[in-house]
This record gives structure tokens, C-alpha cells and sequence, in this order.
């Protein structure tokens, strides 16, 4: 059917499977019922590598992927076709709350298409930039992508960035424009954007709106002919690539493969080239989006295996497992992902320390763009300095510790990576503040300069370009999109993004801009340490490393807010930002003051004045041996500007 005419129909006949794959759809809907219910597994021998597809969703946030999924879904008839079927594949609470999918998340479908049912292998990608290694790791286990564009919103940064990192690996693309039915819907200018960027004609474009359904029915045959099936050997030895992993408290280390070559079956013994482990395979199956065994995994296929895993440490993304005995050589495996923003994590009581590193090497094995070492601070104790692919990724990651495993931690002032060269010759490479050498031993210093990409509607030129001069930036690059739509590059200290770039991008834009950025080296700067002194004790947990030009500004922002954060305690606390042994700023919390003169009803003014007096000289010896407990806000406030 053309596709203007498939757009015309009725959108409640659109709403359902096609009537063409509506009795398969049913009957293996049925079988995953019963599989559910301990039926028998389905046959996976008889899913040859030319009926197997492998093919993941990438795109900007916000732009549909996740509904798109969903209808995937219920067309195959892998889940029921229900309206509370919103974002099934976002399972962790936290994507649930924020919106955004924050991992790739793996379903496995089957699909009748001419007579012939294919197993098909979707994963549903985040898409945000600082998850983009989840991308990475994802397009490693495909054979295609759908890219899919917001008619609404158009091209957009992150979709250029995901669309190169398919190109690069020479995969399919299909793209597909979402959203199609919105009243802002711009068909005619985004089918313009992807033929302009992207170089793909827009009679492949596949024009649908997930949510109402409209030519959803065009999607999976569209990947049935266009994404080639795998190429691996079902004769040849068993080789299988790790590319994600997970733990259950009950069965262990669950791990996602792909199977390049041969089989894996229920009982087999295989060894991790990594970690030369030899581990028994105890079960292994697919996601539908729940996990169904079946006794085995063929050339090609895409599922879970359990095999008794239980350290989280010997799950390595990007690890090749063979038939024990029967070596094979490595797959190229994966680029391990380089933290940019780094941070403090500390437990609020140390009592609790070993229960969240226990949580920390659990979420790392969903999560592996987390780069983790202990470390330890005078004024919070023994912790860990973190380091993270964005702020975001930060964010996440300890919201996730608080409510998966109900474990509220201290989250340190972000910082990235400095290359400092002292006086006497040597290189160091100092990831937090508190170890910032003095400015005495420093003879250079240099920071991490990332290559910014901005799109965003042309009235909002000027703003944005104020923003990104206020931040240090030189412009690279101009380029107009169209007659409405501007790509603007700059290179940007990275240190001048890990705040709140992302949000004034998105204040000064109206919410139409987007952002999406890469390292690109290192430069020089004049950088100073910034430290914060509480009753003249420094705090090294409070440290930052500030640009020269604006380390006054910063001093007098955090010691007022600090002000206004500490609580009043029975004595004054003096809050002072310091700069090569330089006050700078300087705040002052009252102390909480009896009324001792409360009893004198008249009199000699003396005597008032000695009970004064007293009251003077008791504070100066409680400042002298008391303590300020910091809440946590406190360390919170340096993440804002």
C-alpha cells in the first residue's frame, strides 16, 4: 500500500497489527503465554541465522523511541495491546520517574512476514550523551538501526552523533520520522534535514506516530528487507560476545550475548577469554521483554545466560566466551568509555560503608562507563572518587543507590581531569581538587577542551553565543541548517559544562536547543585552587578548581550560600574561601544566643554587662573546641553556579 494512502486511513484501524500479520502475531503471542505458564520453549534451531534480525532504536531524547518499542511490541504480539503499555522496556525506577532511559534494554520478537516467521532481536538505546557508551555497546550486537527524528523537533544533536556511530560501523539505517501527527509537525523540513545531513533520500523515510499508531505496521518488514541477517558460522565453535550485564541478588551475575558463532546450550562449559573462568551454562533463554528459556541460543540470536556468576567483578563488557577447551579467537570488544566528569562518594555514616560498596559493584555491572578507586577525605572519611560520562550520568547513578538499595550517599563537587606539570619536572594527573599541588610547586597546568555542538532555531543566535562567550568558548563553526535552524561549534573548557551548561542552553533556548559534545585534547589555563575554611579548619571535600579570572565571583557565591545552608550552632562559625593563602570572601553564622539578662529588672547597668561578659568568653572556649556538622545540601551547592 503507498504510504500517503496508509496515512489516510482511519488512525483506530492503524492502532492494532495489520490484519496481514494479526494470526501470527496472536499464535505466538499465545505461545509466549504459555511459555509463561511453563509451556514448552520454542524452537530456536529452527531460527537459522536468514531468520534472524538484530537491529536497535537510536535517536535524541525525548523523540520516541521508547513508544516506538512499545508498539513493536504489541504488533508481534510479545506483549498484550493495552493503553497502560507505556515505556514496558524502562523497568529501573528511576527512568520511570525521570523519563528517560537511562540503559539499553533488550526484547526479543517473533514476526511472520510472507510466510516466513523471523526472530527478531530489538534494543531500545538511551539517548542521552552522557550514556552514549550504552549505544556503543549496543550497536556492537546489531545488525541495523532505526533512526528515528522528531518531525516536530527535527535533527537534532544526539541524532548526528548516534547516526555516525552506525556509520562508522557500516550498518543499515532506516530512518524513520516520528511524531507525525503533532499540529507542530514540520514533515516536509526534517524529510529536508535528513536528506541534507545524512545524505538518505526521503522516499526511505518512514513517516509513523508511535503513539497513535499511524504506519507503525511499516517498520518491521522495512527491517526484515533492509538489515542484513548475521553473518556468524552455526558449524564452527561456540563464540559468544558479552556486551551487558546485570545481578540478581538470587541468581547472580545475568549476562546478555550474542551468539557470533555455533551454539550455547543448558550444560555447556565455557571460559571467558578475560578472565580464563570456566563457568557451566545453568540456564540461558530470551527476553520477551521477561526472561523465557529455552534451553538454548543459536548462530546469531540475542539472549540471556546464567551460569553461576557471582562476583560482579569476572562480567567484562566486551568479553568473548569459548567451549572450555576449545579457544577461539577474541571479537574486538569494546573502548573502554573515558570519565569526564569526576566526584566524591562517601557514606553519611562510615557504618555503612561496606554495604555500599557492595551496591556500587552491582550497579556497575549494568553501567560500566563508571570508573570507581577508594579514596579518602579529612572531613567525611573513607569513600571512593567516582568518575562518570556527564552529570547526568553522575545524578543517576546516586539516585539509583538511594532507591534500589535504599542508600543516601555524599556526592562531592564535580571536577574533571587536570594535567599539571610541577616545577620540579613532573607529570601528574590530578582528578580532584584536594589534590591540586600548591601554587608554589606548579609550573603549568592544563585542561580538558571538548568540541561543543549545538542546534537550535535561529532567533536564539545571539543568546547562545553570549552563553558559550561567558564560558570561555571559541567559536569553531556556523552553519545554517535551513531557513529556521542553526548548528553552531565551539570548543569549551569541559570544566565550564559539568554544571549547569546543559540547563542554560535549554533557559536561553526556550527548550528547543540540543547538545551533544566530544573530548578533543587539552590546553593551558591559568587555574587556581579554591579551598573553603570553617573556623579556619580547611574542608577538602569543598575544594574546587576555579579559572583565576572569576575565583573571587565563586568565593563570595559559595561562602553566601553556605551561609545560608549550615545551621546556627551555640557558637560563631566564620566561612572563608581561600586563594593562595589569600582570604578572599568571608560569611559569618551567628551563634544561637541565650537571653541572660532576661532576670534583670532594672539595676546597675554592670551587672548586665558582667552576665554579658561571662556569656562572651563561654562562646569563644565552645568555638575553640566545638564542631560543625555540614548537611549534605552543603556539598550539593557547589554543583550550582
Amino acid at each position: 500500500m503507498p504510504l500517503l494512502a496508509r496515512l489516510a486511513r482511519p488512525l483506530t484501524a492503524l492502532v492494532r497489527p495489520s490484519s496481514a500479520c494479526a494470526p501470527a502475531c496472536a499464535r505466538w503471542g499465545a505461545l509466549h503465554v504459555r511459555e509463561r505458564h511453563g509451556g514448552p520453549p520454542p524452537d530456536l534451531r529452527s531460527f537459522p541465522p536468514d531468520l534472524v534480525r538484530n537491529f536497535c532504536i537510536i535517536a535524541h531524547v525525548d523523540h520516541g523511541k521508547s513508544t516506538m518499542a512499545d508498539r513493536l511490541l504489541e504488533i508481534t504480539g510479545t506483549i498484550p495491546v493495552s493503553t497502560s503499555n507505556k515505556q514496558v522496556l524502562d523497568s529501573l525506577p528511576v527512568e520511570q520517574e525521570r523519563g528517560v532511559t537511562v540503559r539499553a534494554h533488550t526484547a526479543s520478537m517473533f514476526y511472520e512476514y510472507n510466510g516466513q516467521t523471523y526472530l527478531l532481536n530489538l534494543i531500545d538505546t538511551p539517548g542521552h550523551v552522557d550514556f552514549n557508551y550504552e549505544v556503543r555497546c549496543s550497536l556492537a550486537a546489531c545488525q541495523g538501526v532505526l533512526l528515528v527524528v522528531d518531525a516536530s523537533q527535527g535533527v537534532e544533536a544526539q541524532t548526528v552523533a548516534n547516526f555516525y556511530l552506525a556509520f562508522e560501523r557500516d550498518m543499515a539505517i532506516i530512518p524513520v520520522m516520528n511524531k507525525i501527527d503533532l499540529p507542530t509537525a514540520q514533515i516536509d523540513a526534517t524529510l529536508a534535514h535528513i536528506n541534507s545531513l545524512f545524505d538518505l533520500p526521503p522516499e526511505s523515510v518512514l513517516q509513523v506516530s508511535a503513539k497513535k499508531g499511524i504506519g507503525m505496521d511499516a517498520i518491521l518488514p522495512a527491517v526484515i528487507e533492509r538489515v542484513p541477517p548475521p553473518s556468524g558460522n552455526p558449524s564452527g565453535p561456540l563464540r559468544a560476545l558479552l556486551f551487558d550485564s546485570w545481578f540478581n541478588e538470587f541468581r547472580g551475575v545475568i549476562m546478555l550475548m550474542e551468539i557470533v558463532d555455533g551454539t550455547l546450550r543448558k550444560g555447556d562449559k565455557i571460559t571467558s577469554t578475560h578472565t580464563k573462568l570456566s563457568y557451566e551454562v545453568l540456564e540461558v533463554g530470551l527476553k520477551q521483554p521477561n526472561q523465557v528459556p529455552t534451553g538454548q541460543l543459536c548462530t546469531g540470536q540475542v539472549g540471556y545466560v546464567i551460569a553461576g556468576m557471582r562476583s560482579t567483578e569476572e562480567a567484562y563488557a566486551g568479553d568473548t566466551f569459548f567451549g572450555r577447551g576449545v579457544p577461539v579467537e577474541p571479537l574486538p570488544g569494546f573502548k573502554a568509555p573515558k570519565p569526564m566528569v569526576f566526584a566524591g562518594l562517601y557514606p553519611i555514616d562510615q557504618g555503612d560503608y561496606e554495604a555500599l560498596s557492595d551496591a556500587i559493584a552491582k550497579l556497575l555491572l549494568d553501567d560500566a562507563g563508571v570508573t570507581v578507586r577508594k579514596d579518602t577525605s579529612v572531613a567525611l572519611g573513607a569513600g571512593w572518587r567516582l568518575g562518570f560520562l556527564g552529570m547526568l550520568h553522575m545524578d543517576v547513578f546516586r539516585q539509583r543507590l538511594e532507591q534500589e538499595y535504599d542508600l543516601p550517599a555524599i556526592v562531592t563537587s564535580p571536577s574533571v581531569s587536570y594535567l599539571v606539570r610541577l616545577r620540579s619536572g613532573e607529570d601528574l594527573t590530578v582528578e580532584s581538587p584536594a589534590n591540586f599541588p600548591d601554587y608554589t610547586d606548579l609550573a603549568e597546568c592544563r585542561e580538558p577542551i571538548i568540541m561543543a555542538t549545538l542546534i537550535f532555531p535561529q532567533e536564539y543566535l545571539g543568546k547562545m553565543i553570549d552563553l558559550c562567550q561567558s564560558r570561555r568558548g571559541m567559536q569553531h563553526d556556523m552553519t545554517f541548517l535551513d531557513q529556521t535552524r542553526v548548528m553552531l561549534k565551539y570548543t569549551l573548557p569541559l570544566s565550564e559544562i559539568v554544571e549547569d551548561f546543559f540547563d542554560q542552553v535549554k533557559s536561553v533556548s526556550a527548550g528547543y536547543a540540543s547538545f551533544d559534545y566530544e573530548e578533543i585534547g587539552h590546553a593551558a589555563a591559568d587555574l587556581v585552587k579554591l579551598q573553603i575554611l570553617i573556623n579556619g579548619q580547611p574542608v577538602d571535600a569543598l575544594a574546587s578548581v576555579v579559572h583565576a579570572e572569576r575565583v573571587e565571583r565563586r568565593g563570595r557565591v559559595l561562602c553566601e550560600r553556605l551561609k545560608d545552608i549550615i545551621p546556627r550552632q551555640l557558637f560563631e562559625v566564620a566561612l572563608q574561601a581561600s586563594v593562595k593563602g589569600k582570604v578572599i570572601a568571608r560569611e559569618t553564622v551567628k551563634a544561637l544566643r541565650k537571653d541572660v539578662t532576661a532576670k534583670c529588672y532594672g539595676g546597675d547597668i554592670s551587672r548586665k554587662m558582667k552576665l554579658l561578659q561571662r556569656q562572651k568568653e563561654g562562646k569563644k572556649r565552645m568555638r575553640m573546641v566545638g564542631n560543625v556538622e555540614l548537611p549534605k545540601e552543603a556539598f550539593l551547592t557547589l554543583m550550582k553556579r
